[in-house]
């Protein structure tokens, strides 16, 4: 107990200081499935009242799926505010992944339906911001607000990518969660990419630009230009929502 509640004061360091500085409104920003070939990248922002007990909360990468789970539902319950925007993969696409995540990240942090008045983020920082903020190496492993939001981002990522392993169970959707694993390079190979593929991406392109040694590489592939019959989804959407506070 005594090393968990260590690691929380560790966690909370730089909301405990800006909170004594005067700030009250403490957003922390982080995003979901930037490097992955499938699916949306998933933005969330996330506000946490002072004194939010964070014993256990880490980024979402170093939690299990019922521990992320748990989280989302306290945080969601509790938060002061919070939003999460999603871009598809024609959007991407078409912007380009770096484009594509600096607008979602910031889009996440205007939708939210209390203004922040500091702003926490992980790895790099958004040009033209209007908030006062801090981007920080690994902010969701050494930030509450950023690891909240890190894991609002990856819960609902992944339960998208849940449906659309229901609609595309050829992928292998409900465990490499779109990420470019040998596994999934194979069912490329076998089925060719469906509508939620980034075909922008390294290895899609190559697919659709050297089919043969695509081929080669993962197996027996269908011509490129073809892909599995599926859905079209929004290019954006966005969400919002507010906890009780406590």
């Amino acid at each position: 107990m005594a090393s968990l509640a260590a690691a929380a004061r560790k966690l909370d360091h730089y909301e405990r200081r800006l909170h004594a500085e005067g700030f009250d409104r403490i957003a922390g920003v982080d995003e979901a499935g930037r490097g992955a070939l499938a699916g949306p990248l998933v933005a969330a922002a996330v506000i946490l009242p002072e004194g939010f007990g964070v014993e256990g909360l880490r980024d979402s990468k170093l939690l299990t799926p019922l521990q992320r789970d748990r989280w989302f539902d306290r945080i969601r319950a509790t938060a002061v505010a919070y939003s999460v925007c999603r871009v598809f993969p024609r959007r991407i696409d078409a912007r380009g992944l770096h484009v594509s995540n600096l607008a979602l990240l910031r889009r996440a942090l205007y939708a939210l339906d209390v203004v922040p008045d500091f702003v926490l983020m992980d790895g790099f920082s958004l040009p033209g911001m209007r908030f006062p903020h801090l981007a920080m190496r690994k902010g969701d492993v050494v930030t509450a607000s950023v690891a909240a939001a890190s894991v609002i981002a990856k819960v609902t990522r992944d339960r998208i990518m849940d449906r659309y392993h229901r609609r595309f169970p050829e992928y292998g959707f409900d465990h490499n969660r779109g990420y470019g694993t040998d596994a999934h390079r194979a069912a490329i190979a076998r089925c060719g990419p469906s509508p939620v593929h980034r075909m922008s991406f390294k290895g899609l392109k190559l697919y659709a630009q050297d089919f043969d040694t695509y081929a080669a590489l993962y197996g027996e592939a269908i011509p490129a230009g073809e892909t599995v019959a599926g859905i079209t989804d929004d290019e954006t959407r966005t969400s919002t929502g507010k906890g009780d506070g406590s």
